[in-house]
């Protein structure tokens, strides 16, 4: 079974190109009674994409573009999505399991009561994305994503890890943070400092972290005084 460490965690991927395993390309989601296995979606352009209520188990969807996404109630079981475009999509009350996001685009989005296992975005952009009562119940990597002005709120990341991501006005809201993995970011420009107990840094994250406080709280230095 294919799996990637990540400091602390390791994860378990959706290995869909083990020998024996055949996906058959659909022209569309929507499986048969609302299930769609061993699929293969590429290359679609779409002006909406709204599903709800429906299972992908064992798929890839590669090269999808969506100009509005709505995707609510879905459970999704082994499968890469790889160089999709979901612009500012609305994701609510979905369960992901063994799931991975490859070089995707999720801008501006709006992920809410999402529980994921075993999930990993990697090299993706979630630019000004809402993070919304994120539960993370197994393993969650972030791995060298665009973050900037993302906002975490009423999450729970405990174990989760955050691996050379740009977190430029990351904002941290009230969530459960305990053993996040933080090591390897810089921390000098996040928000929401003082909602990260008991988080994994290193040492030298210190004086970044202490930065991101001080201009959070829009300290006056005595020095500068002398000058107005």
């Amino acid at each position: 079974m294919d799996s990637r460490t990540f400091g602390r965690v390791t994860l378990t991927l959706p290995g869909l190109d083990e020998p024996g395993l055949y996906l058959s390309s659909v022209q569309s989601l929507e499986g048969g009674r609302g299930v769609l296995q061993d699929f293969h979606y590429a290359d679609a352009v779409l002006r909406v994409l709204d599903l709800a209520g429906a299972q992908l188990v064992s798929g890839k969807i590669t090269g999808l573009r969506a100009a509005r996404v709505h995707l609510e109630q879905l459970r999704l079981s082994v499968v890469e999505f790889d160089n999709c475009d979901l612009g500012s999509a609305t994701w609510r009350d979905s369960k992901l399991s063994r799931v991975v996001f490859r070089n995707c685009k999720i801008m501006g989005a709006a992920l809410s009561d999402l529980t994921l296992d075993d999930v990993l975005f990697e090299s993706c952009k979630l630019d000004y994305t809402t993070l919304e009562n994120l539960r993370a119940t197994g393993p969650v990597v972030f791995s060298q994503c665009v973050l900037t002005e993302t906002s975490f709120t009423g999450c729970d990341l405990t174990n989760a890890v955050l691996d050379a991501c740009t977190l430029r006005l990351t904002e941290f809201g009230k969530g459960r943070y305990k053993d996040l993995d933080l090591r390897g970011n810089d921390l000098s420009a996040i928000t929401g400092v003082s909602k990260l107990s008991k988080v994994i840094i290193d040492r030298a994250q210190q004086v970044e972290l202490a930065q991101a406080l001080l201009a959070e709280l829009d300290v006056t230095y005595g020095e500068d005084l002398d000058d107005r």
